[in-house]
């Protein structure tokens, strides 16, 4: 069932409209921004997280404190959701028209999905968007759908090459691996020379794609509504995966638990290399064992034939059309104080988080911020990933076939075509081939 937006409240300011729009609805304006005194606002928001509730949580809750000291009688009710359960959670919600939050930390593939349901508002002549040209070109296209936009960038990221320089020096590898040989030679005398395993690669989707864009492959085309998963492109950079960890360069990993493994694994170096991203950055400069962020080393995903490329990924804050009109005000204010360039240099600072507004990387807690630099050369090497609503439905049965090859040994071509035919069945259904 397709929910009916709700009317957006007038706001307090005699000056520009703006416009909250509910996807596929009739436009409602409300005002540009509240001359209300920000002590006098009152409203009650929730709002779900959906980052790490040990590592990352607790700083956007401090975040929210300081919301709180401008805003004191804004309430906000913190929900840590796991990353995992949000997405359905929320459809669920919001197609029932109730439960939803507020406010929500969307991946950004999530953003055209849900706007194309109608669940979220279009954030268009807010003062949300006022300053659109200090975002980052990228995350902000993670936002629209149909000519409107419908979040804001929280954080941007990408996958990177997290090593351990300490193993790496004892084992004679004199720089990061630069090509999946380099990786594999790389690991293989990790192994040989300190005891320690050399590489270990998640076996899930998304910690797969800097191999099949390395190959110059894809999941669909999105011009030519073609999909092409089932390339020679991307069996060539499965096979690279798979070899890894058949010539044993990589640890074998296991069927449940493979990320939790694969961060014990690196925390406790047990494992000189891994394939991740910023927000683990914060964990591993406190693991006890680890030897600090000193000892961490960040480059790009090494490269394949055709490129080295991982994927754009990251956050957006977004609002929720089924959201009582009262509360539309407060909602603006709290988005604004988190998406600010301050916030974002204040997570940059606490968590190596990378901001999505250029103003932000002028602050100086960004500017001497070593793990903010180091992903600089990984962000600009990023390959977009396909914004149209079906694109966060891709990952459910990518992760099947990545287990298929990775862990239950089958045959990467076979296991890729079978994939191509779930996306056209399931996904992409108006897609051929």
């Amino acid at each position: 069932m397709r929910r009916t937006a709700k009317g957006v409240a007038v706001l307090a300011s005699a000056a520009l409209a703006l416009t909250l729009v509910a996807c596929g609805e009739d436009e409602q304006s409300a005002g540009e921004g509240s001359t209300t005194d920000p002590a006098a606002m009152k409203a009650e928001l929730t709002w779900w997280d959906t980052s790490d509730p040990k590592n990352e949580g607790p700083v956007f809750q401090e975040l929210i404190a300081k919301f709180n000291q401008t805003y004191p009688n804004v309430k906000i009710n913190y929900q840590s959701v796991p990353f995992g359960e949000a997405q359905n959670q929320f459809k669920t919600a919001a197609q029932a028209e109730t439960g939803a939050p507020d406010i929500m930390r969307a991946e950004v593939a999530w953003v055209p999905e849900f706007a194309s349901l109608g669940y979220l508002y279009a954030l268009d002549g807010s003062e949300l968007l006022a300053d659109e040209s200090d975002f980052l070109p990228t995350p902000l296209a993670s936002n629209k759908y149909d000519g409107k936009t419908y979040g804001v960038p929280q954080v941007t990221d990408t996958l990177s090459l997290m090593y351990n320089k300490k193993l790496l020096a004892e084992a004679g590898v004199a720089a990061a691996p630069t090509t999946w040989a380099e990786l594999k030679t790389a690991a293989q005398a990790v192994k040989e020379k300190t005891g320690a395993d050399g590489l270990y690669l998640n076996p899930e989707g998304y910690f797969l794609l800097p191999f099949l864009y390395g190959e110059g492959g894809d999941l669909v085309d999105v011009p030519a509504k073609k999909i092409v998963v089932g390339s020679d492109q991307n069996v060539a950079g499965l096979e690279i995966a798979k070899d890894l960890i058949d010539s044993g360069a990589a640890v074998p990993p296991p069927a449940t638990d493979s990320y939790g493994t694969m961060m014990t694994l690196f925390n406790e170096e047990k494992v000189a290399m891994i394939i991740n991203g910023p927000w683990e950055v914060n964990n591993v400069s406190q693991a006890p064992a680890f030897g600090g962020v000193e000892n961490l080393g960040i480059a790009p995903v090494p490269a394949g034939s055709a490129q080295a490329g991982s994927p754009v990924g990251g956050h957006n804050y977004t609002v929720w059309s089924g959201m009582p009109e009262e509360k539309v005000e407060a909602a603006i204010a709290f988005v604004a104080f988190m998406s600010s360039a301050e916030s974002q240099a204040f997570l940059a600072e606490k968590l190596g988080l990378l901001p999505t507004r250029k103003s932000a990387y002028d602050l100086d807690a960004v500017q001497s911020n070593p793990i903010v630099t180091a992903y600089q050369p990984a962000v600009e090497a990023a390959v977009s990933r396909p914004w149209i609503p079906e694109a966060g439905q891709f990952f459910e049965p990518l992760d099947e076939m990545v287990t298929k090859v990775l862990i239950q040994n089958r045959d990467p071509k076979e296991a890729l075509d079978e994939l191509a035919k779930r996306y056209q069945a399931e996904v992409v259904t108006a897609y051929g081939f």
